[in-house]
């Protein structure tokens, strides 16, 4: 398939499967929180506008949360069919650490779900919010278990190797490994941004439609604040994490800034734009800015950290990808910064809901969270090659023996059955957010009777007209 080998074809695989559903549970962990303050805003204030606005997007969430767990559960098999080596070598510490999401994260959720969903005419308010609590922690602690078996494997602590195969000596350290806190805030504050401008953009989409009703200005204004909080704080927890990264994996630092060599005296100039190139092994058509490369990562005008040219050929990773994917990630996150700042300034002026030039910006900036979280993930696992188990374990090593043919026909399956089913999952969540938020949709309190027309199922986007029960006015 495009000439590409059996090794090529397994990586593409994955990466193709855990793109699709690092979307998912992005948005599940910041909608789930975002219905948290919402049901403690109606409990705290009665105000029917975050009852509407909870019962609205639980649709979505819903949606959201059956998707992830599906495309889930293709990526855990790929383990034992392409990676079997990986699983073999490593297995003891990663196979652990997904069973504890399983058991603690998975369960709780589980366990919840239906009372959160199903729940809010028929159990009291107290049991109610206490089930969509749990729902978040849930989504909380399974981020933690599975970006504590990533980082593990991004900076391998904890462990001795015995007979050709890692075993765990040390859980603490397994888990608490050097890349782990960055990693694990790092994820979750992008989960909120990513939700924040999902949410602006529907808000968005219907404030310019001239639907300016107290839901949809309430949705744009609590995302706003989020973003206004929550993108300088993400810049913040990036610079820390970026010299954790320069520490553990300098030569993944290295291939982010096309970075190939140090002059004597000189501090590193930041690469603003430019193509490294792999088989020259320069950054040709650097736009440079003198020594704030070195300022940033050393904190130091003249500081100096490893080049590719430090480390062998085969050990480097492809700076090209990770270069773009990680100015990807920072650009949009540039952006992000700048819509926060351009919402504070018309909320002051008052205009925050009326600027057509606004809206039609939070609106662009809809996906701009996922992608950014796709490209930071790029970066990441780009930048950890040629290893899997950064150090101890080469990619090479941990595939399975397969053919490419086997490879490129599964492939090709999973991209048209993906497209196919999250693609219909997707346009039917779109279609959600199309609709809005109504009035009284879960009833007008709790332990109340849905209000007539408005069904209690959690996915009900269309009405009775829409879906050709309703009889048609001639």
């Amino acid at each position: 398939m495009f000439g590409l080998t059996a090794l090529e074809l397994a990586r593409t695989q994955f990466a193709f499967t855990v793109s699709f559903h690092i979307l998912f549970p992005a948005i599940t962990i910041g909608l789930a929180a975002y219905l948290v303050v919402l049901e403690a805003q109606w409990l705290r204030t009665a105000q029917t506008v975050y009852r509407d606005l909870y019962h609205f997007w639980s649709k979505v969430f819903a949606l959201n949360f059956g998707m992830g767990v599906v495309s889930g559960l293709v990526m855990s098999y790929q383990f034992g069919t392409n990676w079997s080596f990986f699983s073999e070598f490593a297995g003891s510490v990663t196979g652990p650490l997904l069973a504890y999401e399983v058991l603690t994260a998975f369960f709780l959720e589980a366990g919840f779900l239906g009372v959160m969903l199903f729940g809010w005419n028929r159990v009291g308010p107290g049991l109610h919010f206490l089930a969509t609590t749990m729902v978040s922690i849930g989504t909380l602690i399974s981020t933690t278990w599975i970006l504590a078996s990533n980082s593990w494997m991004q900076t391998p602590q904890g462990h001795e190797i015995v007979d050709g195969r890692l075993i765990p000596v040390d859980w603490l350290a397994v888990i608490f490994n050097p890349s782990f806190p960055y990693r694990l805030v790092h994820m979750s504050l992008a989960a909120f941004l990513a939700t924040a401008l999902f949410v602006a953009a529907s808000a968005a989409w219907h404030l310019l439609r001239g639907r300016s009703t107290p839901a949809i200005r309430k949705m744009m204004s609590m995302a706003m604040w989020m973003v206004l909080v929550v993108a300088p704080l993400q810049v913040v927890v990036g610079d820390f994490h970026g010299l954790n990264t320069l520490e553990h994996q300098p030569a993944k630092l290295a291939a982010m800034e096309g970075h190939w060599e140090n002059h004597e005296g000189e501090g590193v100039p930041l690469i603003l734009f430019g193509w490294p190139d792999m088989a020259r092994e320069e950054t040709r058509f650097a736009l440079e800015i003198p020594r704030l490369g070195s300022l940033i990562l050393t904190h130091s005008w003249d500081g100096q950290f490893p080049g590719l040219k430090e480390f062998p050929p085969e050990d480097r990773p492809n700076s090209t990808i990770v270069f773009w994917s990680f100015r990807v990630m920072v650009g949009l996150g540039m952006l992000m910064l700048l819509l926060g700042a351009w919402s504070l300034w018309l909320r002051r002026t008052g205009s925050l809901f009326e600027s057509r030039a606004f809206l039609r910006f939070a609106l662009l900036m809809g996906p701009a969270g996922l992608v950014a979280i796709i490209a930071g993930w790029f970066t990441t696992e780009i930048g950890r090659q040629p290893w899997v188990v950064y150090g101890l374990q080469r990619t090479a090593d941990a595939a399975s023996p397969h053919g490419a043919m086997p490879l490129a026909i599964s492939l090709a399956l999973f991209i048209v059955i993906y497209c196919a089913v999250f693609g219909a999952g997707i346009a039917y969540m779109l279609r959600l957010v199309r609709k809005g938020p109504g009035a009284h949709e879960g009833g007008p309190e709790h332990g109340g009777e849905a209000a007539p027309g408005h069904p209690m199922r959690p996915l009900s986007a269309a009405t009775a007209e829409d879906s050709g029960l309703a009889p048609r006015r001639s």
